[in-house]
């Protein structure tokens, strides 16, 4: 018996500083630039199943090294699909510790000339008015999104198992405010996991998302 409680003890104590350091990593976005392998596999446990991604680092590298680090790290954990439209795309990345939020806000990525189209199943970043405002937040495309390509959104990785999963997300609340009845961004930005828990209690979630080994 001391040698079990002994060995959980160890295991324990392995996992503890693995998880603070990832913690300290995120509020440092700056430190995060590992290069990511030419080709890595990403496991998202979530509330409606589980699926992966396979990301093709020459498709688009700094959006596969940033996706890479923020996995690895922790950011897309316990995090909710808190955009998600039936036939265009479901979307998520937006952590839900607002101090992170604030951190990441202007850790912008450079810009990934369009390599592959944002087909269905496929995985690209999420940006503002231009290609050179990517930061966190990721999309999946549900049907055909082409028209996309033009604008700039280069995907970087694709669906590989468990697209049945990725059409289970639940698509109730839509569109975010203004437009539509959803989640509003700046509020999830600002309130995190609270906001959404209590006035979008039925948003499909992350629950982990690490890299394959």
């Amino acid at each position: 018996m001391n040698r079990v409680l002994t060995a959980l003890a160890l295991a324990a104590a392995l996992v503890i500083p693995s998880l603070a350091s990832a913690q300290a990593s995120l509020k440092n976005p700056a430190s995060l630039t590992e290069k990511a392998p030419a080709t890595y596999k990403v496991k998202f446990d979530t509330s409606a199943g589980v699926f992966v991604i396979q990301v093709t680092r020459e498709w688009a590298p700094l959006g596969a090294d940033r996706f890479y680090n923020l996995v690895k790290n922790g950011w897309y954990d316990d995090t909710r699909f808190f955009r998600a439209i039936k036939g265009f795309m479901v979307q998520f990345g937006i952590n839900g510790d607002p101090a992170l939020n604030a951190t990441w806000r202007n850790a912008r990525i450079g810009v990934d000339s369009v390599k592959q189209g944002n087909k269905p199943m496929y995985i690209s970043f999420a940006m503002g008015a231009t290609p050179d405002t990517r930061t966190t937040q990721v999309f999946i495309n549900y049907g055909d999104n082409s028209s996309l390509d033009k604008m700039g959104f280069a995907s970087f990785g694709q669906v590989i198992e468990g697209q049945d999963v990725v059409m289970k997300i639940n698509t109730e609340y839509g569109e975010g405010a203004p437009r539509g009845k959803g989640p509003e961004q700046g509020r999830i930005q600002g309130e995190g996991n609270a906001y959404l828990k209590k006035d979008f209690p039925r948003l499909d979630f992350i629950k982990k998302a690490t890299i394959e080994k």
